[in-house]
Formats: structure tokens, C-alpha cells, sequence
């Protein structure tokens, strides 16, 4: 049994991993939940893994799995994913589990996107990578990108990762948007509408966030999951 602390955090995190493709900051959840300090979130987190819930991979930043979710709060056609860690095809199924079948689709790699000092417009495909299909929503169109430098690291996206999107011209707030910037710059960052502004916020303290103009920023799509090489 959880507590309702408990069952708001796991219930949360799943719902950003379903949202963003990247687990929240214990930030984000000490904010979420209310809580005065990220201590508390640290004893829910481990209240968590010792009841099952969720599983935390060694040696990994903010890698964590939902592996179930209480009864009363598991939507239809609910499945554990991992969004950092191994790749799935050579993850074993924690004990007493089925393993699932993961079918993948090769997405284009349409070349790098700063994480940092915006860079040149992304127009070109350089590769492909095999992404789970799990990381697609449906009806939409996606692609890849390779991150370059550090500024949504604590969102969990590091430098050298690979960034799936969902090919969209509009975002809500809190989104994290591949965002056109004066229709030359690219960036990966976390959107946000200020009144007829466009704020693009780093998740790296040493970047400040750029505010500009809603006519110069053209959303080009979503973070929808997220792949990493060790």
C-alpha cells in the first residue's frame, strides 16, 4: 500500500516520462509535490524502489523505470519503460516479469542539435538509428537528432545523446521544443509563452534563457524519447 505522497510521485513521474520522454528533476517533483526540500522526494523515490514501483539503474543520472503502477491509477494498455540505461535488446526483465517484445522503427538522423549556443538550421539526413516503438505517438512524424553540449542536462539529456521529436509546429508550456530561431539557429530547449514572447529556457543553471519575440521562433517538433550510448 502507498502513501498519497508516494502514489502523486510515481503517478507524476510517469506522466512526464510519457509527456517529455525524459524523467522530471527532483526539482520539478519537490515543486510538484510541495514539498519544502528534494530530501523528501529522495525518501519517497527510495520508498518506491523497496515496494517495486519503480527500479533506479546503477551508475546512471535520474535513470528510472516505472515498472508498475498501483491498480487505481494504471491506464489502459499501461507498460514499463525504460528511459535511461541499456538499450532494450539486451535488458533482461526484472524477476518474475515477461519480458516485452519491443518492435523498433528506423528513424533518419537529421544531423546535431545544440543543447548550448544555438546552432545552424538542421535541413540535412546524416544516418538512420532504430528507435522502439514505444517512443512514437501515433499519426505523427519523427526524427532524430544528436545532441551537442550541456544545457538541458538537468532535464537528463547530456551531451552525445540522441533526441527523438515528433515533427510539430506548436507546443504547450513546459515543452521541451527543437525551436528555429530567426529561421537560421536551431535549438533543444524548454518552451514557454510570455505574453507575446517566446521564452526558451536552458535546464543548466550556467545558461540564461533567451526571450524573444513570438514572430522570430518556429517550433519544428517535440522531445518524444530519448536514446543513450554507454
Amino acid at each position: 500500500m502507498l502513501t498519497r505522497k508516494q502514489k502523486d510521485l510515481l503517478v507524476f513521474i510517469h506522466k512526464r516520462v510519457q509527456r517529455d520522454g525524459v524523467p522530471p528533476s527532483f526539482e520539478e517533483m519537490k515543486d510538484a509535490l510541495d514539498l519544502r526540500s528534494k530530501s523528501g522526494i529522495h525518501r519517497l523515490i527510495t520508498a518506491l524502489e523497496e515496494r517495486g514501483f519503480i527500479r533506479r539503474l546503477a551508475h546512471r543520472a535520474r535513470a528510472i523505470e516505472v515498472v508498475r503502477l498501483p491498480e487505481d491509477a494504471k491506464p489502459a494498455g499501461f507498460q514499463p519503460r525504460v528511459i535511461e540505461g541499456d538499450a532494450p535488446a539486451r535488458r533482461q526483465a526484472p524477476s518474475g516479469q515477461r519480458p516485452v517484445r519491443i518492435d523498433a522503427t528506423e528513424l533518419p538522423v537529421m544531423g546535431r542539435i545544440a543543447a548550448g549556443v544555438p546552432i545552424e538550421a538542421i535541413t540535412e539526413v546524416n544516418g538512420h538509428v532504430a528507435v522502439p516503438g514505444q517512443m512514437l505517438t501515433s499519426g505523427g512524424t519523427h526524427y532524430a537528432l544528436e545532441v551537442r553540449g550541456d544545457s538541458m542536462i538537468e532535464a537528463g539529456i547530456n551531451d552525445g545523446d540522441v533526441v527523438v521529436i515528433r515533427e510539430q509546429d506548436a507546443a504547450d508550456n513546459g515543452d521541451i521544443v527543437v525551436a528555429l530561431v530567426e529561421g537560421q539557429e536551431a535549438t533543444l530547449k524548454r518552451f514557454r509563452r510570455q505574453g507575446g514572447m517566446i521564452a526558451l529556457e536552458a535546464a543548466n543553471s550556467a545558461y540564461e534563457t533567451r526571450l524573444l519575440p513570438e514572430g522570430k521562433v518556429n517550433v519544428q517538433g517535440r522531445l518524444v524519447g530519448l536514446i543513450r550510448t554507454y
